[in-house]
């Protein structure tokens, strides 16, 4: 062979062999780690602080301490507080703002004269209290106006507001018990809100620890039943339902039936709306009463539902159920509405039938006791 060709190829070789050489050092060199300073310095200063001091001695317990600033367990999360009830200062706005505009002559006038009482009736019956209440309201007012002197529009609004606290006041507004179990009835024409109201009293009555049967007595219309039965899984009650278009006395009387096999101390008992005059209907309210109290239960309550929206037309319902049913009292709902208010004490005053709730919202906790005197500071303030 050549030499020089011979020499190329050694040269060539060993270009070749040391090359390969390099890389494979090279990539050794590129896949080892390399230490940050800075970490061992928080390494160091990790060891340094986690290194007690001085070595507890284990046979002495006030030598050892266990941090207990961190649970070891995540807490429970607090549960959201209740919304508070509904207040009627909250609640009647809109018949505050329609009070002042009847009285607001009244008010403003200074001596009190003839032109004042006439004012001061119309605006009573404007609001709803109705001719025959606000009568008797005003001749109480007028002679103790005359015994005490007053001469002044504001003073004399004083004594309205003392006199209706007078007669709204002083009655009994519990639902009354005595039955084992007791039956609550709920009567009123269709759309007043008697299903709703039933779901909230359950509500209420369960929460206090109460066991209750619900009775979906209004067979006429599926939708109270199903809205019925959506309140008692809400609160937790049981509910008896009978056959679309079914006797609702069998229904309420099944239903009386189960509490008393169960236990359950109250049956909350919806009827089907009707019409105050449809003479047959209000006599089948009739037959519910007395079927109710053929077995194990008593009707302690039998509660007439009104809109209170329905002013002086409300006051004609209660007369005519009061007979077919024998009233103890009213649950007044949609009063935060439209409603002027004044129907609370025409109902009172005419059927002596004390309003023992009232509706002042769509929350569960919004049908509340009636207070006379928070009902009347509200209305005139």
């Amino acid at each position: 062979m050549d030499p020089v060709l011979l020499i190329i190829l050694i040269v060539v070789a060993v270009l070749v062999v040391g090359g390969a050489g390099f890389a494979f050092l090279r990539g050794r060199t590129d896949h080892t780690p390399t230490i940050d300073p800075s970490a061992t310095d928080r390494a160091d200063s990790v060891l340094t602080k986690s290194k007690p001091d001085t070595i507890p001695d284990l046979t002495d317990p006030e030598s050892v301490s266990v941090d207990v600033d961190e649970p070891l367990v995540e807490a429970e999360p607090e549960p959201e507080p209740e919304p508070a009830p509904a207040t009627f200062r909250e609640r009647l706005g809109k018949a505050r703002s329609a009070m002042s505009g009847y009285l607001g002559s009244v008010i403003s006038r200074g001596d009190v004269n003839a032109e004042t009482w006439d004012e001061l009736e119309e605006a009573l019956i404007r609001a709803d209290v109705g001719v025959s209440a606000t009568t008797d309201i005003l001749e109480t007012v007028r002679a103790t106006a005359d015994e005490q002197g007053v001469k002044d529009g504001a003073a004399l609004i004083e004594l309205v507001k003392d006199e209706m606290k007078v007669r709204l006041g002083g009655q009994d507004i519990d639902l009354a018990e005595g039955g084992d179990p007791s039956v609550w009835l709920f009567v009123g024409v269709n759309g007043v809100g008697k299903t709703t109201t039933i779901g909230k009293i359950a509500t209420r009555e369960v929460a206090n620890g109460r066991k209750l049967v619900l009775a979906a007595g209004d067979t006429f219309r599926a939708a109270a039943a199903e809205q019925l039965t959506m309140w008692a899984e809400r609160a937790g009650a049981d509910v008896v339902r009978g056959a679309e278009g079914g006797d609702p006395s069998s229904v309420i009387f099944d239903a009386v039936e189960s509490a008393a096999a169960n236990g359950a101390e109250i049956v909350l008992a919806d009827t089907a709306g009707r019409l105050h005059t449809k003479t047959n209907l209000m006599n089948e309210l009739s037959k519910v009463r007395r079927v109710a109290e053929k077995g194990a239960g008593t009707v302690t309550e039998t509660l007439l539902v009104i809109d209170a929206t329905t002013g002086q037309n409300g006051l004609i319902q209660a007369r005519e159920f009061t007979e077919a049913a024998d009233l103890t009292g009213v649950v007044l709902t949609k009063l935060d509405g439209s409603a002027k208010g004044g129907i609370v004490v025409a109902v009172q005053n005419e059927l002596g039938i004390p309003v023992k709730l009232v509706g002042l919202g769509e929350g569960k906790h919004d049908l509340i006791p009636f207070n006379a005197d928070e009902f009347v500071d509200a209305l005139f303030e």
